[in-house]
């Protein structure tokens, strides 16, 4: 096992469940909703416990070429771009500080957790994918149980990682977008359920008048939101916002 590989590892060891949890805790709709995607996509279940995968998705052997007879989750993580593995091992942890200080880690099994990589194809170049996890189950003690990880490949988007994180809180739950390493508690930059609602339907092509009908608030109102969008989310102009969302999963 290469060193880095071992260090995602040892990251996780001290967060995972030391007991098998069966139950996914998440309605079918979430997951679903998860798996919708902008581009080729493959999807596994990895169980913290002992490391095994299930529920793996046959598009994996077309995109990289894994038979998934004999897939192991180190393979999927040796795929990984040399280049980009330190930054994966350090989004690992930030995710673990992040919902420590700054969330309820019970509150884990409420967000889809993303972030972009490169990763190795079936014909050995490499491409930007984003990745997407989504906590299932977790024991009594908030050790990881099971988690659905989605990879959906965005390199028709953009070839340039913005090496950040982004939460999107289900459930009601507000969500973080654009997280760097160095975040701190000062810079957190959240967006309300309300908020995230509004992307979706600007995604979706409806105007100012349409959302507020919709949402059954003031066109001003949605004026007002729009505007502490683009600001918070350090975007220039609605294409910006869009782009920017779909590379981070949020739509």
């Amino acid at each position: 096992m290469l060193p880095e590989i071992q260090n995602l590892h040892d990251v996780w060891l001290s967060n995972r469940t030391d007991q098998t949890t069966s139950t996914h805790q998440i309605s079918f709709d979430d997951l679903t909703n998860s798996i919708i995607s902008t581009g080729p996509f493959s999807f596994y279940i990895i169980d913290f416990f002992d490391m095994s995968l299930s529920h793996i998705s046959p598009s994996i052997y077309d995109i990289h070429g894994f038979d998934r007879e004999t897939l192991t989750f180190n393979d999927v993580l040796g795929a990984i771009h040399p280049e980009d593995i330190e930054f994966v091992v350090k989004a690992e942890a930030f995710l673990t500080k992040f919902f420590l200080e700054n969330v309820d880690r019970n509150k884990l099994l409420s967000y889809k957790i993303s972030y972009s990589h490169r990763a190795r194809l079936s014909n050995g170049e490499y491409a930007l994918f984003n990745h997407q996890a989504l906590m299932l189950t977790m024991d009594d003690n908030g050790g990881y149980g099971k988690s659905l990880n989605i990879h959906t490949r965005i390199d028709h988007l953009s070839n340039f990682n913005t090496y950040k994180i982004s939460l999107i809180g289900l459930h009601g739950e507000p969500s973080f977008m654009n997280l760097s390493l160095d975040d701190n508690n000062h810079s957190l930059k959240e967006f309300s359920k309300r908020e995230i609602d509004i992307i979706k339907l600007i995604g979706e092509g409806w105007n100012n008048n349409e959302i507020a009908e919709k949402l059954f608030i003031s066109e001003l109102t949605v004026k007002k939101h729009r505007t502490n969008i683009l600001r918070k989310s350090d975007s220039k102009n609605t294409a910006q916002l869009i782009k920017n969302c779909i590379l981070q999963g949020v739509i």
